[in-house]
This record gives C-alpha cells, sequence and structure tokens, in this order.
C-alpha cells in the first residue's frame, strides 16, 4: 500500500506557508512605507505688510514606519512615525517676486483608531481615525527672502488636530503583506517671520494633508 504520509504532511505545510497573514488579538503589526504629502493648502493674508498675498506649500516625499496594536482581532491602533521638510511660496504680488519664502520640517505623530473588516483574510481593508500632533522644527527663510527684507527668523505654531484613514493589506505569505494607504490629517499653524526691513509679519496657513502610502508590512 502507497504511503500517502509524506504527501499529507507536504500537504499541511504548503497550507501553513500559504496561511494569511491575518491579523489577531495581541498582534503586532510594522509597517515600512514610502509616503507622499501633499497639502490641501489655504492661506490668510501676510499681515499686517501683505494682507492680500498668501503662500502655497509644496508636496514632500518620505520613508514612513508605522506600529499597529491589535486590541481584538477586529480593533487595532496605529501610531505613525514620519518626518517631511515642506516650502513656503508666495503666490502673488511683492512675495510671489521673491518666490520661495522659508522652509520647515514637519514631524506629524498621528494615533489612529482601526476597525479592520476581515482580520482572516487574505485581503483585509481597515478604516480608521483619531488624533494628530504636528511639530514644525528647522524653519528657516530662503536667500531670496533675507535679500528682499534683511535677516529673518522662522516660527511656526504647533498644530493640534484629527486624523482620518482607509487602507488595505494584501498577503506575500504568512508572515508578510502589501499595504496601501491614504491619511487625511487636520493642521493648522501660523508662521511668524520677524524681519529687519518690515518687522514681524504672520501667516495662518491650514496644511490639511492628504498622506498616500504603499509599502510592506510584518506581522509580529
Amino acid at each position: 500500500m502507497m504511503n500517502f504520509k509524506p504527501y499529507f504532511a507536504g500537504l499541511v505545510l504548503a497550507c501553513g506557508f500559504a496561511a494569511p497573514a491575518s491579523a489577531a488579538a495581541g498582534d503586532t503589526l510594522i509597517r515600512v512605507r514610502g509616503i507622499m504629502v501633499a497639502p490641501n493648502e489655504s492661506s490668510g493674508g501676510i499681515n499686517p505688510t501683505f494682507p492680500t498675498e498668501k503662500v502655497k506649500i509644496n508636496n514632500s516625499a518620505a520613508p514612513e514606519v508605522d506600529f499597529t496594536y491589535m486590541a481584538s482581532d477586529n480593533i487595532g491602533f496605529e501610531l505613525i512615525a514620519a518626518t517631511t521638510k515642506h516650502r513656503a511660496t508666495g503666490t502673488s504680488g511683492t512675495t510671489g517676486s521673491i518666490g520661495r519664502l522659508a522652509s520647515t520640517w514637519v514631524l506629524p505623530p498621528t494615533l489612529t483608531a482601526q476597525y479592520h473588516f476581515a482580520p482572516a483574510a487574505k485581503i483585509r481593508p481597515y478604516v480608521g481615525a483619531g488624533i494628530n500632533y504636528t511639530l514644525f522644527y528647522s524653519e528657516k527663510p530662503s536667500a531670496a527672502l533675507e535679500t528682499a527684507v534683511g535677516a529673518t527668523k522662522v516660527k511656526m505654531k504647533s498644530s493640534f488636530g484629527w486624523a482620518a484613514q482607509a487602507g488595505i493589506d494584501f498577503d506575500l505569505n504568512k508572515n508578510m503583506f502589501l499595504n496601501f494607504d491614504v491619511k487625511y490629517i487636520d493642521i493648522r499653524t501660523t508662521a511668524r517671520l520677524t524681519t529687519t526691513a518690515i518687522g514681524v509679519q504672520r501667516v495662518k496657513v491650514n496644511l490639511n494633508p492628504i498622506v498616500v502610502g504603499v509599502g510592506v508590512g510584518f506581522r509580529l
């Protein structure tokens, strides 16, 4: 009689490797993504000297790492860690002719609570909502701005707001998966420019970026 034990063992082993990288209660998921941060900015005037002139903020790409703790099979809590550099540019009038006004690094730690719709499936969509605290650091005036108005100091106010996300995980093997994620982050700040020639100028900016990420994840 043919011995089926080796074939049965091989089938069990193959099924084990084909098993989904499902998220279960107590798991920690680590994702490494490349992200694009695309501000949906709206700006007030540059007050008091240029009240009708506004600024725009450029897009920026960066690596990102996030950690998700699964409190249950369906509920997870995600914390992201990433930082991007952005430039503020004048859009019209005097500041438009100057062009780039200042640059800053942005650190927006964001915590979301997620609902995972199909934690045991090979394709696992999720949605989330949470809070964000954004720090601005290494703010610098541009050379063109300092040529126009003299030595300048730039300071940007930290921001506290909300965040929303949607994403999906696709299994690659038992412990590794592809991830696609989109977030909207509420970020509002006031930039203060202390200049030699025209004194202190302030401009309110709502960045409100869409953050699109693509990467790989691992289940621990």
